[in-house]
């Protein structure tokens, strides 16, 4: 019984040991970049949206207002989807040192620009 334990544990090591080592693959501002073109798919268009929706409201949950102060404010009313959507595009096609960077990190700089906040 005791073998067993000792090849599972050492089993459990290695499994981790091997997990630590994958590398953790991110979308890259290209590959957001070419899925959010427009004309898009519908398959497409419902990714882009959905995507860039997530990394705006992970912005928006996961900033602490009391200590750190936001970067990125938009001012009512905000354009359509579809513009910003179109906006973002030809940033990165403006930018395209850019495009091998995590797409989440570009969006964020992108909205920071184009919506920067009041400096006080």
């Amino acid at each position: 019984m005791k073998k067993v334990l000792v090849v599972f544990a050492a089993l459990s090591a290695f499994c981790g040991f091997a997990q630590a080592q994958e590398k953790i693959q991110v979308l890259s501002t290209q590959e957001l970049t070419t899925v959010c073109k427009l004309p898009a798919s519908p398959e497409s268009r419902s990714f882009c949206i959905g995507y860039t929706t997530a990394i705006y409201d992970t912005y928006l949950a996961t900033r602490h207002p009391q200590r750190a102060k936001p970067f990125i404010c938009v001012k009512q009313p905000a354009p359509t989807r579809d513009e910003l959507i179109s906006e973002y595009v030809k940033f990165t096609q403006a930018n395209q040192q850019l495009s091998d960077k995590p797409a989440a990190g570009v969006f964020l700089g992108f909205l920071a620009s184009r919506f920067p906040c009041a400096r006080k």
